[in-house]
């Protein structure tokens, strides 16, 4: 596609009433979107367009300038990928309404065509923010691109596990990729982490575009059809996760689900997709067998966590992924206070153990 016609596809897909099956329509029958945008009514009807819509759009064009729109998206740094584009996802060209258009920040590569989607609650619980540290990070260290949607919760917990692992994470937004739009706003700063590492950050939503409850189910099959397969971890009876799950199975793609506590809130979502046929995951190489990604580099390797102290031994007798209060570890280890605490905090810089907070103890990995 020309330079010259891209802006004229970006200023339909500003008229929030033409998505990706309408602006299929304008494809179909006119010979570019030059010749679209300035149709008049009775040939956006011909198109398939209804007349009440053809005719918001008529309006709707007074307030729009194409070439502005060019220079908005050049000032901040923001980049567009058609359908038509040899960047463009295949697997997302594959769904059965992929957007047209993708406005983004960073860089797609080959490797994008590893992915797996992770979603679930912003209400996390500390089983939850363990299992996405663990897994997670365990597929980034694999050369797995991680999707996510920069929402608050399992999201961004999913984001950080793969950037702290030195991995590729790619974001879908709800809203507009420019600063002021991105939503969370106290994600912006997650947003430039994930470009500034090699990542991306992409919406189909145009500049401007604000945190609409509706935006977000259409974003969510983004995620899951940029992905061979997606992760749920914790999510209520009605999470918006769920509905990346959906997604995901109406596009043909493997749903993967973290088997929760019967009697927490956040498990229920889950737990309903296993009794539905989702496969019930316990470790990322799990994920990585059930898809046979056999070009990734390698499967995870089991390191053992060695003390370097009599110290450090005693206590890695005791413990594991499982938390233990900091009492419990006097108790058992016949150890003193002042070096427990000591020996602790030293294992915890190390990357040895992790403190879950109210002074209770598992291991990192």
């Amino acid at each position: 596609m020309q330079d010259k016609d891209i802006k004229y596809l970006i200023a339909l897909s500003h008229f929030p009433k033409f998505g990706p099956v309408r602006i299929k329509k304008i494809k179909k029958f006119f010979p570019d979107y030059k010749t679209a945008y300035n149709a008049k009514t009775i040939d956006l009807q011909k198109a398939g367009i209804e007349e009440k819509i053809a005719k918001e759009f008529i309006s709707f064009k007074d307030s729009v300038n194409p070439s502005l729109l060019i220079e908005k998206l050049k000032n901040e740094n923001i980049k567009v990928l058609t359908l038509e584009d040899r960047k463009y996802s295949k697997l997302l060209s594959e769904i059965y309404d992929p957007p047209p258009l993708l406005y983004y920040k960073g860089e797609f590569k080959k490797n994008d065509e590893f992915t797996i989607g992770v979603v679930g609650t912003r209400k996390f619980s500390s089983y939850g923010q363990r299992v996405v540290e663990a897994i997670v990070k365990d597929l980034a260290i694999n050369n797995i691109t991680i999707v996510s949607g920069l929402a608050l919760g399992i999201d961004s917990l999913a984001h950080n596990a793969t950037l702290d692992a030195g991995g590729r994470t790619i974001a879908v937004l709800g809203t507009g990729i420019d600063k002021q739009s991105i939503y969370p706003s106290s994600n912006r700063y997650l947003a430039d982490k994930i470009i500034s590492s090699g990542g991306v950050v992409l919406s189909e939503f145009p500049l401007g575009t604000p945190p609409l409850r509706h935006h977000f189910p259409q974003r969510n099959r983004i995620i899951s059809g940029l992905s061979v397969g997606v992760l749920v971890i914790e999510a209520g009876e009605k999470s918006g996760a769920l509905i990346t799950a959906r997604h995901a199975l109406d596009q043909n793609r493997e749903v993967f689900a973290i088997p929760g506590n019967i009697y927490s809130s956040v498990s229920i979502g889950p737990n309903n997709l296993i009794k539905e046929g989702a496969k019930a995951i316990a470790s990322a190489k799990e994920i990585l067998e059930t898809l046979d990604l056999s070009l990734i580099t390698s499967y995870i390797n089991n390191k053992k966590i060695l003390p370097e102290t009599r110290e450090e031994e005693l206590l890695l007798e005791h413990i594991s992924s499982d938390p233990l209060h900091v009492d419990e570890l006097i108790r058992l280890t016949n150890l003193n206070v002042s070096a427990i605490n000591s020996t602790l905090t030293l294992m915890e810089m190390k990357g040895m153990i992790r403190n879950l907070g109210n002074m209770q103890y598992v291991l990192a990995r």
